[in-house]
Formats: C-alpha cells, structure tokens, sequence
C-alpha cells in the first residue's frame, strides 16, 4: 500500500492557526476539508441551522408547494411511494410524517426488490393504485427519468411530484412537477447537488412549514422542524453523500436529534443494533448498524415494514419490528458470506487479470450483491460488478475505486445494457443473459481505457503526520470540532513516524493484536489495537512507520485515548 501525504502550504496553515486560536494540526484537517479561508474553516467547525439556505432557491420547489398546500387544503388523497433503501425509506417517513401533522392520511408504497424492480416501475405504481386512484402521487428516491411512468399516472387524472438525486440520462419529466438538482441546468442549484433525496425533501417540507406559518396555520407554528433531522442524517449518511456544506449541517444536528431517540421505533432499532441510549452517534453507527438493518427488509422483503417502524407510536410493534428488522439482517449477513466467498474463488480462479471484474452466478440474491460488489472492490481494488438472477436478467450492482468513475465506464457499455445507472462509485445494473460474456470483455476494456492501462495501486492518504507527545486530550477536542466523519470529510488518518514496540503486540481471538507505544524517555504511554492484522505483527525493538486512526475507548466509565493501526512499515531513515 503506497502512502501519500500532501503538505499543504505552510502560509495557509499558519493563517487558519492564527485567525481561528487553533493547533497546526487541525488547521490542516480543515484545509484538507476545502476549508481555504478563516470565514469558510469557521462555518464548518461551527455548523449552524441559521446557514440553511431559503429553500425557495431550489428550482421547482414553490410549485411543489403549492400543490401540496392545495392538496392539505382540499383533504385530496396522497400515495408516497418512496425507494427501498435508507435514503428513500427515511424521505417516506419525513413526507408522511408532515403530510399527517397537517390532516392528510398519505397511503405509502415501497417498490419490492424482487417484485417490483427499482423505482417508479408500472408494477410499483399498479399495487400502490390498487386501493383507488389519488389526486396527487409523490415518488421519492427515483423517477426522475420515468417519462412513460409519470405520463401514465397523467392519463389518469394524477398530478405527480417527484423529489429524486439521481443523474438524469434524458430531458426532464414533461409530465410532474421535477425536483431534482442534477436535471436542472440552473446554475443556482449547485449548492444542492450533492445533497441525496431526504435532503431535498427536507427542504420540500421547510418551504411548505414556511408558507403554511405565512398563512397563520397554527400547527405549521407548532412544528419544530429539527425533530425530524434524525431522519435526514440516516438517509444522509446512509447514501454516502458528501459531508459538506448543507449536508453537513443537516447531518451534525441529525445525529444529535437520534441520539435523543424520541421515536419509539428507532429507539427500538438503536436497542437491537447495540447501540447504547444517551451515547453519541457517530455515522459509523447508521453506515454500519442501523443503515443495514433498515436495508435488510427492502433486500429480503418489503421495505415498507422499515417505514412503518419508524412511523410507529406503538412500543409492543416497534420492539418485534425491530427484532424482525434484525432477523432479516442475519439472515442478509449470511447470504452475503456465502456469495463473497464464490465470488473470491471466481476471481482468483482467473480473473486476477481484468482491469474491471463482472461475476455472475445463478444462485445469487440480487438484494445483496452490492455488498459484495463493495467487498470485492476493497479486496481486489478494482471496480467490480456483481449479477444475480432475476428471469430473463442478470441484476445487481457494482461499486469502484478511487480515481475510476463507473458511471463514464458503463457510459460504454451502454447498448449492451437494459438499465443502468447511479454514482460514479456505485451503480446498478441489469442485462439480457446472453450479453454477459460481451459485457465482460467491454467493462473490463473500458475500465482499462479509463487508467490508460495503468495499475491503480491502493492507497493510504495521511491528514498529518504527528508525534507521540502531540496525542493528547486536546487534540481530541479539536478532532470532535471536525465531526461529523464522512464523504468529502474522511475519518482523520496520521502518520508515527519512527515508532518502537518495546513489547511483543499481543494477538487476542486469533485476528486482532493489541500493542504499547511510548516515548523515549518513557514518561508517555498509549495504547491501540489492530483489527484483524494478526497475521502481519510487526516486529519489536526496531523502528517503524504506523498510521493511525484516534478514538476514545470508554471502559469501567473510564475513557482513554486509543490508536487504532491501519498500516504499518519499517521507518526508512
């Protein structure tokens, strides 16, 4: 693994350190976050609800309004139909939790995986019409390139709104009202590009709560719009948008707002998962423990189950969702074992060769395969695609590497394709069985074109480059003014230069070792661990180069710094 570490201009660091008070090492954190000026490093180590954007900016938005003011004032029927992940299962909850403060009694619909397909599929929207027809239909997470579907809904008499993130491949809808972005070309919509669905419907329902307070609605003066960032930082987070600017905002009021937990079913979720009530949420606890969980039933089931548990006032339901939510889990977590392990035995039965790797497998779940996609990606760093079965299709998903956009790859290969799209790391696609083989050889060239033919070596960035006696209390305090940890904004990785294990590391449950460090004159002593690096212990009594990640340990109430080893090599001087 080759380490990089850039040093940024020293006039830079010292202008953030003098005008803001604060240490060297932080003033290159920020400036490594984008953060150039004092005004701009302060606004992001003091993020404030009050540099939320008028909402009204966004293109499209005041129509959206307008319609749904309309639609509360008429008590006009309302169908939500939200994605099956965490961003669109969290954007369902936020609308139709508004919607119901205002009267209305929305019908929601999740798309099923294996049923359904994904997004605004015509077999989505028949089984959410099934109940009757409604004078408003909302589609949340996807629809922003379903032309015959929203034109369909038309012809029925259904006004349309669809809030979506994803990059658009064709004009806008002609039907509907479009909030989206990417489908814009308006120059004022930058600032919002980055942001994922439950962003854009958050600043939906902040013009909405702002137009219904300008009219004298009592309850809009009631509604305290920052209970519900909880949901914005689970679909925030979740979707690995970048943690800047708004969405950064959002997220760091978010968590707060989680950790208080005031809605039963979350709190039920946050109980299964481990996750401790009263502690602080970092975004690992949603990228890894209730992000998952709530996947789990829109890969194995239906992921209206997940938008019923976070509606819920109900504590006996929202205990036995949330348990049945971890069931589906397990359950995820074993299927995805069993294809990770096929899939590696694929890849170095004679694809080790391929600039970019497609495995398909007739046995494979098409809900868990980008997990294994992401797995096989770190593991091989290459971009790799994973296909399950799914009748006439092979489905599924793919994910990259740093520096290899997905999206301009298959931008190639896109004749051969019966859909795709998505994110320049991650996307998702479907084809006819028998354009597999063709496919294989055209992502792999395109991945090679894109390189130049070059390998892509995994690479480790170091934010800074510290001693031993810099590790302290205070650094730490300075490390949480940079939370939260993220896209754009990644968990802060440093460099020890020239370290020395006095003390043979100690291998606990046959995968982790524990170790020392401590000054030369002894008078200094940290402790860390590295997980599942037993098999590369380094050695002792010589010099060595770690990088480490910094975290709090909290044990018998007690809390210590603790290093947690990423990387490890002989000091070269």
């Amino acid at each position: 693994m080759r380490w990089i570490h850039h040093t940024p201009p020293p006039e830079q660091v010292a202008a953030l350190e003098t005008a803001l008070g604060i240490s060297p090492v932080l003033a290159e954190l920020l400036l490594r976050a984008g953060q150039t000026t004092p005004e701009a490093a302060d606004a992001f180590i003091k993020p404030a609800l009050a540099r939320l954007a008028d909402p009204f900016l966004l293109k499209n938005l005041d129509l959206a309004t307008a319609r749904l003011r309309r639609a509360l004032a008429a008590g006009e029927s309302i169908v939500v139909l939200g994605d099956y992940d965490v961003d669109g299962v969290s954007s369902t909850a936020l609308l139709v939790s508004i919607l119901r403060r205002f009267g209305s009694n929305p019908r929601f619909v999740v798309p099923r995986r294996m049923e359904d397909g994904y997004g605004l599929s015509r077999s989505a929207i028949d089984r959410a019409l099934e109940p009757g027809v409604p004078k408003l239909f909302i589609a949340l997470d996807c629809g922003t390139n379903s032309h015959e579907e929203v034109a369909h809904l038309a012809s029925l008499g259904v006004d349309v709104i669809v809030v979506d993130h994803h990059r658009s491949k064709e004009k806008p809808l002609s039907h509907g009202i479009l909030i989206n972005p990417h489908a814009h070309d308006q120059p004022g919509d930058d600032a919002w590009r980055q942001m994922c669905t439950v962003g854009l419907v958050f600043k939906l329902v902040h013009g909405l709560i702002k137009e219904l307070r300008a009219e004298g609605s009592t309850e809009a003066q009631a509604v305290k719009l920052r209970d519900y960032l909880d949901l914005v930082a689970l679909g925030t987070v979740a979707d690995l948008v970048p943690l800047q600017e708004e969405n950064r905002i959002l997220a760091s009021y978010g968590l707060r707002t989680l950790k208080e937990a005031a809605r039963p079913g979350l709190r039920a979720l946050m109980d299964v998962a481990g996750v401790r009530p009263g502690q602080d949420l970092m975004p690992v606890d949603i990228s890894f423990r209730l992000g998952p969980r709530i996947n789990a039933s829109g890969r194995l089931a239906d992921a209206a189950l997940s938008v019923e548990l976070i509606l819920s006032e109900d504590a006996h339901f929202c205990r036995e969702t949330a348990q049945q939510l971890d069931s589906f889990n397990r359950e995820r977590q074993d299927i995805e074992r069993g294809i990770t392990d096929e899939a590696e035995r694929m890849i170095e039965g004679g694809l080790l060769d391929q600039s970019g790797i497609v495995l398909y497998a007739d046995g494979w779940h098409p809900g868990v395969v980008g997990i294994v996609a992401g797995r096989v990606s770190r593991k091989y760093h290459r971009p790799c695609i994973v296909l399950g079965n799914e009748g006439a299709l092979a489905k599924g998903s793919g994910r990259s590497v740093d520096g290899i956009n997905l999206v301009e790859v298959l931008g190639g290969c896109a004749d051969l394709l019966s859909s795709w799209g998505g994110h320049p790391m991650a996307v998702g696609v479907a084809l006819e069985k028998p354009q597999l083989d063709a496919f294989r050889v055209r992502f792999s060239q395109g991945v090679k074109t894109w390189t130049g033919g070059r390998t892509i070596d995994p690479e480790l960035t170091l934010s800074a480059w510290l001693k031993i006696e810099q590790i302290n209390e205070k650094l730490m305090d300075e490390l949480a003014l940079m939370h939260p940890f993220g896209q754009s904004n990644p968990e802060p990785r440093f460099g020890l230069h020239g370290v020395v294990l006095r003390q043979r590391p100690d291998v606990f449950k046959g995968v982790h070792f524990r170790f020392a460090l401590e000054t030369g004159d002894g008078r200094k002593r940290l402790f860390g661990v590295a997980w599942k690096m037993a098999d590369r212990v380094p050695p002792t009594g010589v010099p060595l180069d770690f990088a480490v990640e910094l975290a709090w340990n909290f044990f018998n109430d007690r809390r210590t710094i603790q290093l947690e080893l990423i990387d490890w090599r002989p000091s070269e001087t």
